[in-house]
């Protein structure tokens, strides 16, 4: 195994996902001295990616361009990096701990009979091994992993760890590999999002989320609109989803999207725990609810007892003027 860390590439539209930039500064905390290469997988020119991971820590990019990675399959994906990862040998593979990478690593890894370490939240250097730190029991305690020999494979929670800097004046090599994805069983014909227009509610570093408190569907209005004053996005816990005020796509918790923003906003939301598991970790959490004993306050940083419909139009209006 040699001092260096693949980290691979997730495009959403085009444009690399926040969570890249933070495996790049993930695959640095691994190997301090090591060399950083970045894999981008697509059907299209990547160069404009490429640039990006270099200008984020990346030392030089691999690119794979083929038809059949015009969207994501674990068969297409798999066999691209698969073939990367037998040519470089790295000692780690990290990517976003997201729906692909949740994915595409555990598969990984069974092919390789290698260690594999999930939603890591932070690293930490032991002599010469990285610990890796994850929540456990639904955010109620975290634990520390070593893999002790062989190459490690390991998705990283958004939004925990910070980005390098940005710099323009970094430059790396950027190649292309040919492989020959084939015997493809999956074929992606078409996608349709139903996820709401804006930020990406797993990267979000504000979240407004809405609960049974908020009555209807025509209840959320408030939220997307204090959302969008804020630059952050909509979630929902679970028992609003089950009550179609909003589409399953918004549901954090348990069963459902892990966040962890700056700025948690839980909106007529009890505090089940199936829910808390979901974004107990975020760094500020403000809940609104008429029960004073509601149990999302106690995990609250700061609460306001009183009906969303009163407190959110007042709260848009304060943040308005702040803004302007």
């Amino acid at each position: 195994m040699s001092d260096k860390c693949l980290v691979i590439g997730e495009a959403r539209e085009g444009t690399l996902r926040n969570v890249t930039y933070e495996a790049i500064a993930a695959a640095k905390k691994i190997q301090p001295e090591g060399e950083i290469v970045g894999v981008i997988c697509s059907d299209s020119e990547q160069e404009s990616q490429a640039k990006e991971m270099i200008y984020y820590g990346a030392d030089r990019v691999v690119t794979i361009k083929h038809d059949n990675l015009k969207a994501y399959t674990s068969e297409g994906y798999g066999q691209a990096v698969l073939a990367v990862i037998q040519e470089e040998e790295p000692s780690a593979v990290v990517m976003g701990h997201t729906s692909v990478g949740k994915d595409l690593t555990p598969k990984l890894a069974s092919k390789l009979t290698s260690g594999m370490v999930s939603d890591v939240v932070d690293i930490e250097i032991d002599g010469d091994k990285p610990v890796f730190i994850r929540p456990i029991y639904s955010g109620k305690a975290f634990e520390k992993k070593i893999i002790t020999n062989g190459l490690t494979l390991v998705t990283i929670r958004p939004n925990n760890i910070a980005t390098l800097e940005r710099d323009e004046s970094r430059s790396g090599e950027v190649s292309n590999k040919d492989i020959d994805i084939t015997d493809i069983r999956t074929v992606i014909k078409d996608v349709i999002r139903k996820a709401a227009e804006g930020v990406d509610l797993s990267e979000a570093n504000v979240i407004v989320a809405g609960g049974r408190g908020v009555k209807s569907e025509e209840g959320f209005k408030p939220l997307y609109e204090l959302a969008e004053v804020l630059g952050g996005a909509v979630g929902a816990s679970r028992g609003a989803c089950d009550a179609e005020y909003c589409d399953y796509s918004l549901q954090i918790g348990q069963t459902g999207k892990v966040v962890t923003p700056d700025l948690y906003i839980a909106v007529g939301i009890s505090g089940a725990i199936q829910h808390l598991a979901g974004m107990s970790n975020s760094k500020v959490i403000v809940a609104i609810n008429k029960d004073p004993e509601a149990n999302i306050f106690n995990i609250a940083d700061y609460g306001i007892v009183g009906d969303l419909f009163e407190v959110l139009p007042l709260l848009i209006e304060e943040v308005k003027k702040i803004k302007q």
